[in-house]
């Protein structure tokens, strides 16, 4: 939503400054007969001309358009002489929304000596409200010939100089000291950065995902773990201002501090853009020349540079296809290629992840059934888990829709086994320590991530233990969260790259998502697990009462703001409100399910019993007995 400008602040792309109060007009009686002379004219012209009366009915194609472009955009108004010091701190604040890629009119504001200092990028502070700027109620006596004003607000999140959003609310307060230069007041002391309000921010930010390849350390030599599975980095850029360059640019720049121990880039330290401004061609083509240190790398190296390029530009430009990202030396001449058919084929962010035509759920009978897109009724999957011999409350398809895991309806042992005719059940691969039976103790349900592992959370009174089993047979391997202390785990959801967890976390009463890093240490042969470096991913709920994958980089989560009704939504995994649609209401969820493929539709287990949301539609019931649906993973 973009916020109305002051008109002393802001103009808009059209010259004229928003909000300014008109002139007085002529007399009423005048303005009227200058108008009906408007209109006689304009019937005037349209009589003269000549209108077809028959003739074939052809298209016409609309000039290609950048996303992010718009019609109407927002430039800075120079300072006004004689303006007053809490004037010119209120047109300066404007002056940073607008659509200026180097703040020059928000420049004109400062004094010399704040001109070279000022840093509008270190950090951008984004508050519910634009900020208020109020006189100091206790001017220092011993600067007379100076002004200092206060900007104040409710601060809700910080964006930092590598683009990285992190929710942060705590209140906002801070000094601009003004100086009089030339006869005319001016900022001399501010402080680094941006403050911005959230309706200014939206407008200006747009939130895109770089990729960088998973690190998985002492495990990376295990067949399982790909050289080229791909992980999102969300980060928030300037959608008007060169968006291909500053996405490339961020790219270079690595990964956000909190993804770095689990990730790489293919670029080489401190490899730079060649160029000053890259775009598409006709073609849609992509050509990237680049500083000397990516020009010895070896053509496996420069194909893996291309992905990162590829899949972070292709998730700005979403509006058209890339078909090909060549790299280049200095002076133009290619290094590699690679093709939207390679890119698809051997560089997806989620290469493990199969984007399956089903969605799994529990029925009224206790097994375990399918129900693809073209399917009226549920169909009972193969496998002992699909005859309702064995009454279970959760269940989790492996990503290769072979193998199943379900857990028992009193919550205390974990079953895996496969999908065939002829499989049996087996002893239980696990079984809870809790004493206590049914409730919400015991086991959680369990997540398979795109290696092949599974997980789960075993649950008592005293607290959480979150376990692995490789491939889903072996033996039960305790991962430490030691951000976890003696909060309980709810719930767990893995995303396909095995190295980041989301969890519902329990703390006296409240319930939370949290997003964690999967770390894994220790030797070859040897790993150690652990989730390091916990945060919330959707800190303004309440208690949240699900969560699950929905992409690379975002989550669809279902809770309630205090005091408020339950809500679902999609959120970013840095806890920001995702770009994507509104989602209409349902009553009464208890679980919901996501494909990590976009395109498919949510499920979720609701007053009205299962329901899909298929795109660009609305919640329809597709089961009225059912429980724990889920999509492979």
């Amino acid at each position: 939503m973009r916020a109305p400008a002051r008109a002393h602040g802001r103009r808009t792309a059209d010259g004229a400054a928003r909000g300014r109060r008109k002139p007085p007009g002529a007399p009423r009686a005048a303005r009227k007969s200058a108008l009906l002379g408007c209109v006689a004219l304009l019937l005037a012209g349209c009589a003269s001309m000549s209108m077809p009366d028959n003739g074939e009915v052809k298209d016409v194609a609309q000039s290609p358009r950048a996303e992010g472009d718009s019609e109407v955009r927002v430039y800075g108004v120079p300072p006004q002489d004689g303006a007053q010091p809490t004037n010119i701190v209120r047109s300066f604040l404007d002056a940073t929304t607008s659509d200026e890629a180097d703040f020059r009119t928000a420049v004109q504001y400062l004094a010399k000596s704040a001109k070279r200092t000022w840093r509008p990028f270190q950090v951008t502070h984004v508050l519910q409200e634009r900020p208020k700027p109020e006189p100091d109620i206790q001017p220092d006596r011993e600067d007379a010939d100076g002004y200092t004003v206060t900007l104040s607000g409710s601060q809700v999140a910080t964006v930092d100089a590598n683009h990285a959003y992190t929710p942060q609310e705590k209140p906002y307060r801070q000094t601009i000291h003004l100086i009089k230069e030339d006869g005319q007041w001016r900022i001399d002391r501010l402080p680094n950065g941006l403050v911005l309000g959230q309706s200014d921010f939206q407008r200006i930010y747009h939130s895109v995902n770089k990729f960088y390849f998973a690190s998985y350390k002492s495990e990376s030599r295990e067949p399982k773990a790909g050289r080229n599975v791909l992980v999102a980095d969300p980060v928030y850029l300037r959608q008007r201002i060169e968006p291909i360059t500053a996405s490339v640019k961020a790219l270079l720049s690595g990964p956000a501090n909190w993804l770095k121990p689990v990730t790489s880039s293919a670029f080489p330290p401190g490899t730079r853009l060649a160029t000053r401004d890259l775009s598409l061609d006709d073609s849609n083509a992509l050509r990237v020349r680049l500083s000397r240190q990516a020009v010895s790398s070896g053509k496996s190296q420069c194909k893996r540079m291309a992905a990162q390029l590829f899949l972070t530009v292709q998730d700005m430009t979403r509006a058209s296809k890339i078909s090909e990202v060549e790299l280049q030396d200095a002076d133009g001449e290619p290094l590699c290629a690679l093709t939207q058919d390679q890119a698809d084929r051997d560089f997806t962010p989620s290469r493990h992840a199969v984007h399956s035509a089903n969605e799994y759920f529990i029925d009224g009978d206790h097994k375990v059934v399918t129900m693809p897109d073209s399917a009226t009724e549920p169909t009972p999957v193969r496998g002992p888990l699909g005859t309702g011999k064995t009454p279970l409350r959760s269940v989790a398809i492996s990503r290769t829709e072979d193998t199943a895991a379900g857990v028992s309806s009193d919550g205390r042992a974990l079953y895996v086994a496969a999908m065939e005719d002829e499989a049996e059940r087996g002893d239980p691969l696990l079984t809870s320590t809790d004493s206590a039976k049914g409730g919400e103790g015991g086991l959680t349900a369990p997540s398979w991530d795109g290696l092949g592992d599974l997980w789960i959370a075993d649950r008592d009174a005293h607290g959480s233990r979150l376990l692995r089993m490789r491939e889903g047979k072996g033996a039960p391997e305790e991962v430490a969260v030691p951000g976890l202390g003696k909060r309980r785990i709810k719930a767990i959801r893995v995303a396909a790259d095995g190295i980041r967890i989301a969890m519902l976390v329990e703390d006296k009463g409240r319930t939370t998502l949290q997003l964690g890093r999967v770390e894994r240490g220790g030797t070859y042969g040897h790993p150690v697990l652990s989730v390091q470096e916990l945060r919330p991913i959707a800190p303004q709920l309440e208690d949240v009462v699900a969560a699950s994958w929905a992409g690379g980089s975002r989550l669809v989560v279902v809770g309630r703001e205090s005091g408020g009704v339950q809500q679902m939504q999609f959120m970013e995994t840095d806890g920001s409100a995702s770009n994507a649609q509104t989602l209409p209401g349902v009553n009464g969820v208890k679980s919901v399910a996501a494909s990590e493929d976009e395109t498919r539709p949510l499920i979720a287990d609701a007053t009205e019993g299962i329901v899909r949301l298929p795109p660009d539609a609305n919640w329809k019931t597709v089961a009225k007995e059912g429980s724990a649906p889920v999509y492979p993973g």
